[in-house]
């Protein structure tokens, strides 16, 4: 495997908890940059390491190589960024024993290279890197200094993406009113990868009714049902939450939704004894939602739920009937 060197002050939280590296093609005038350029020639089962306040705080493991992709909402970060870029897929590890690297920079120096260097001489990083590639040498030091942890992510099999094909990517593939960028974006939105998990990432970083944070056990749901939702809908953050995947089941078959406010509604089809077999009786509210996010909840209210609740005329669904408060 070849080792990388990913510098995320700006944007650790939201690529490491979404399990991704995002950059421009060029800098904002138009002018090649090695440091994007590097994205594209990652590979599959390659390691990066994840520095970020002057110290390695996670190793990820490339899932995918680079794909063209609109730029995730980072907030304030990277506002000068041009809004078409790379997105790689990354299965990051964050560690319990982070090191800094300048403490090791006794060691690192002399095997730091003239040109697109990951550090200074002196140890401290360099702002204007992004994704730069790791000497050998240098990445076996830093394996060292993590000690097993390092080793034991490096040498476990990396997750295979599987490519679930169904009626819906088929009709994606074959339209022509959309340029191949959108169509593998939408792809990989339905096969459940792509940009927007990322998206979905940077609103939400856990499931709001198990409380997991894990990314690789949760699901990134679509609100508005993917057959419902516009191009630009299937790919929007706002237009998902991120739920534990029997949660998830709950939610797209229209068993459970949200009031704006983060009140729990409890279908009348869905028998109590599931909720508390699972965990989840005590539920009653997940917090509130963004304004963007509560659009997307009044479709399911109004289309998903309420459809569930009609089946059963007379009856009136929510948390007060279905638990008995």
């Amino acid at each position: 495997m070849n080792f990388w060197w990913v510098n995320q002050n700006q944007t650790y939280r939201d690529e490491v908890q979404g399990g991704f590296l995002w950059s421009p093609k060029t800098n904002k005038n138009g002018a090649r940059n090695q440091f994007y350029t590097n994205m594209t020639l990652v590979k599959k089962g390659d390691a990066v390491f994840s520095f970020s306040d002057t110290c390695i705080k996670a190793i990820g493991r490339i899932l995918s190589e680079a794909e063209t992709s609109p730029k995730p909402n980072f907030g304030n970060s990277g506002t000068y960024w041009l809004n078409e870029g790379w997105h790689v897929t990354v299965e990051f590890t964050e560690l319990r024993n982070i090191i800094r690297p300048k403490e090791l920079i006794g060691k690192i120096a002399p095997y730091l290279p003239i040109r697109y260097s990951p550090l200074q001489k002196n140890g401290d990083g360099l702002q204007c890197v992004y994704l730069t590639s790791v000497p050998l040498k240098i990445a076996d030091i830093i394996i060292e200094a993590i000690g097993s942890e390092a080793k034991s992510i490096l040498e476990k099999p990396i997750t295979v993406l599987t490519n679930n094909e169904d009626a819906e990517i088929e009709i994606i593939e074959g339209r022509n009113d959309i340029g191949p960028t959108i169509k593998r974006q939408l792809v990989n939105s339905r096969r459940g990868q792509g940009v927007f998990k990322a998206n979905v990432w940077l609103n939400e970083n856990a499931c709001r009714l198990t409380g997991e944070s894990n990314p690789t056990l949760l699901v990134a749901s679509h609100i508005k049902p993917w057959k419902d939702s516009t191009d630009k809908e299937k790919l929007d953050g706002c237009n998902g939450l991120l739920l534990s995947p029997h949660v998830d089941s709950l939610f797209d078959k229209g068993l459970i939704s949200f009031k704006d406010n983060g009140d729990l509604l409890i279908s009348d089809l869905l028998d109590r004894e599931t909720l508390l077999r699972w965990g989840l009786g005590q539920v009653t509210n997940v917090g509130s939602f963004s304004s963007e996010q509560t659009q997307y909840l009044k479709y399911h209210r109004e289309f998903v739920f309420d459809k569930a609740v009609k089946r059963l005329p007379g009856r009136v669904a929510g948390l007060a009937d279905s638990c008995g408060m």
